[in-house]
């Protein structure tokens, strides 16, 4: 799966949700480092992420974690594949 990574972080913030587990990661601003628990954190360490917040609610159980992790990370979206899927020019999508 491939997940963009700008800068070493996010574009954006991202829900993610498995069975019980639901995770929500966001950007962070560079030398922040990865702040995640066991099982995201290596995920996230893993994709090539350096500098990014999450959280996780609702069940701890590792493997529903990870699979949550994958959701929210499946889910990104980079400026340049939005613009593509409006058919539209990059400088529309930041400026309207």
């Amino acid at each position: 799966m491939k997940v963009p990574v700008l800068n070493g972080t996010l574009p954006h913030e991202q829900y993610g949700k498995y069975s019980g587990a639901y995770v929500y990661i966001q950007p962070a601003t560079p030398g922040t480092g990865v702040i995640a628990g066991g099982a995201m954190r290596a995920v996230l360490e893993s994709v090539g992420v350096k500098n990014v917040m999450a959280k996780s609610k609702g069940s701890s159980n590792p493997h529903s974690v990870v699979k949550a992790t994958f959701d929210a990370l499946t889910k990104m979206r980079d400026a340049y594949t939005v613009a593509q899927l409006r058919g539209v020019d990059l400088d529309t999508v930041f400026n309207g």
